[in-house]
Formats: structure tokens, C-alpha cells, sequence
């Protein structure tokens, strides 16, 4: 009895030594140790495996949020003064020109968008700015200097405002008759002094920006009208689209003309193939239909031709929808 449980205690003995071998021989090779779970891999999936049930989707790289992925989108007026105050109320329905203002002071410019959204800014030195809309005075004050958020050079004077999405366009020009297309997340500077965005040509003015229709550009034209009355129409989609600079020539004005102050660009329409034209001159209106808009037609840069008599000293030009 007793020589039997020694052999099965060596007999143990044995299978545990070869276990120990097959162990340590596997931990000291890291390629029968990777063979060995695929193997054993393999197996489970034999046994186990079915189709898989959920599916496996790549994700864009995480990003922490900003101050602004935290802030509702409510719509608002921002509302610039000629002074430069700035203030902001809830909601597109205000009148801007319904607010007090200070002694000496009175509306300028207004836009419209959402809280969430950045206003930019841009000053007669072609510079343009970026400030959040959502901490901006309630319009029931009279407001703050928009210089307490951005430092725009001495002297300057702003020129135009503009909300929106960054990817919407923006039709940008001076008026000595130069413009290009750009975007307005182009525009935004964190930096508070700004960023050189159009060269206006020295003694010409800049613009007043214009956010474009949604509509493929190739599907809109542009109407300029010079301060002697000449009228071209052409494309939009011949102007470029860059990021800064001076842009391409719109209408054919004499640089000498334009510095001088003699003659330049009085307004610019972004106009859809079915829009009509109505120009003001004083007390007179006149209503170009898409058939009457073709005789302005001509190449971009242009010299346009002259609106009738009675129509030529134009003071506001603006689009009419079909």
C-alpha cells in the first residue's frame, strides 16, 4: 500500500516538474507566449464566436469645450452707436433707432444672431476685430465703448458689423471700386488689435460688409453704382475669394478719380436672378426689372453705364424680391 502512494506521489511530482518547464520556457520566450494566446484565442472564437453585434465606429479626436459649446443660442441685437458704444438686446424684432442714446449721440449700426455666435467688426483702416457676443450690456443701458474690448488704431472709425456662422461669405470692397469674397471666420482675430484684412486704396473708404445669400454664388450677381450714376452688373463669382488683401477691380473708376473724391463706388447689391433693382435719387424712385438689369450687364471691372437722366445722382440703390 504504501509503495503504491509513492509511485503516484512521484508520478505527480513528474507531471508537475514538465508543467513547470512548459511555464517558465513560455514567460522566458515572448514568441511561444504570443502563439499561445492566439492559439488560445482562436479556440474561444471556434468555440464562442457569433457575428458581432455592435458595430465598430471610428470617432473624431475628443476636444474639451469651449466657453462657447456652454452658452445657450439665443437670437439677439447687438447695437453699435456712431460714438462707438455698444450693447446688446434678446430677440430680432428691436428697433435700434427706438433706444435712447447719449447727448450727441445716435444709431449706427445693427446686427443680428445668436448668443453663442461672434460679432465682427470692421474699422475704416480695413482692420477687422472679433468680440463675443453672449457678455455684451443689455440694450437697456446705454451700453460700453467697444474700445474696452479690441484696440483699434487712432482716429479709426468703425465701418461695418456683421453675426453669422464662420463658414458664411462675405463681400468685402472699398469704394474705389476693389472687392473680394471672403468668410467671416476669416474675418475673427482673437488678437484685440485685430487683423489687416482689406487694403483700401489711400483716400477711399472702406465699405460696409455684406453677408451672402446661402445660394451658390454662381447663382448671384452684383450691382455696382458709382456717384456719377454709372450702373455695371456682372457675375459674383468673378470676384476671388481670398483672405485679405485689395481684391479685384468691380467697376472701372480712374484712381486719381476715386483718391480725389471725385468719383467712387456709392453702392454695392448682391443681387438673385429674379431680384429687381430699385434706385432712389431724392424724392424719385425707379424699379429696374430682370429684363432692364440686362442692359448693365458687362464684363467685371467695367467702366457701366450711365442710369437716365433724373436717376444719375443716386442716394440709396437696393434689391426688391420677385
Amino acid at each position: 500500500m504504501a509503495r503504491l502512494e509513492e509511485q503516484k506521489i512521484r508520478g505527480e511530482e513528474k507531471e508537475l516538474g514538465s508543467e513547470r518547464k512548459k511555464i517558465t520556457d513560455l514567460l522566458a520566450s515572448d514568441k511561444k507566449l504570443s502563439n499561445l494566446i492566439a492559439k488560445e484565442l482562436q479556440e474561444a472564437a471556434e468555440t464562442f464566436g457569433d457575428e458581432r453585434r455592435c458595430r465598430l465606429v471610428e470617432r473624431k479626436e475628443a476636444k474639451a469645450f469651449s466657453e462657447l459649446d456652454l452658452i445657450g443660442n439665443e437670437p439677439i441685437t447687438v447695437v453699435l452707436s456712431s460714438r462707438g458704444w455698444i450693447r446688446s438686446a434678446k430677440g430680432h424684432d428691436l428697433d435700434p433707432t427706438s433706444l435712447s442714446y447719449k447727448s450727441g449721440d445716435a444709431f449706427f449700426l445693427a446686427a443680428r444672431g445668436k448668443s453663442n455666435q461672434q460679432l465682427v467688426v470692421i474699422d475704416d483702416t480695413g482692420r477687422s476685430y472679433a468680440v463675443a457676443a453672449h457678455d455684451l450690456p443689455s440694450a437697456r443701458s446705454q451700453g460700453e465703448p467697444l474700445t474696452s474690448r479690441i484696440n483699434p488704431p487712432a482716429g479709426s472709425e468703425f465701418r461695418g458689423m456683421l453675426m453669422g456662422q464662420e463658414a458664411q461669405q462675405v463681400l468685402l470692397a472699398s469704394d474705389a471700386g476693389y472687392g473680394f469674397i471672403t468668410s467671416l471666420g476669416e474675418m475673427a482675430s482673437k488678437n484685440k488689435a485685430g487683423k489687416a484684412l482689406l487694403n483700401a486704396p489711400l483716400g477711399t473708404e472702406v465699405m460696409q460688409p455684406q453677408l451672402l445669400p446661402e445660394a451658390a454664388l454662381d447663382a448671384l450677381k452684383i450691382a455696382a453704382i458709382s456717384n456719377e450714376g454709372r450702373l455695371l452688373i456682372f457675375p459674383l463669382n468673378e470676384l476671388p475669394q481670398l483672405t485679405k488683401g485689395k481684391g479685384n477691380k468691380i467697376i472701372d473708376i480712374a484712381a486719381s478719380r476715386s483718391a480725389g473724391r471725385e468719383e467712387y463706388v456709392k453702392a454695392l447689391v448682391v443681387l438673385a436672378i429674379d431680384d429687381s433693382l430699385k434706385v432712389t435719387a431724392g424724392k424719385r424712385t425707379l424699379t429696374l426689372k430682370p429684363a432692364d438689369l440686362e442692359h448693365y450687364f458687362a464684363k467685371r471691372g467695367s467702366r457701366g453705364s450711365k442710369l437716365p437722366r433724373g436717376f444719375q445722382k443716386v442716394d440709396l440703390m437696393e434689391k426688391e424680391a420677385d
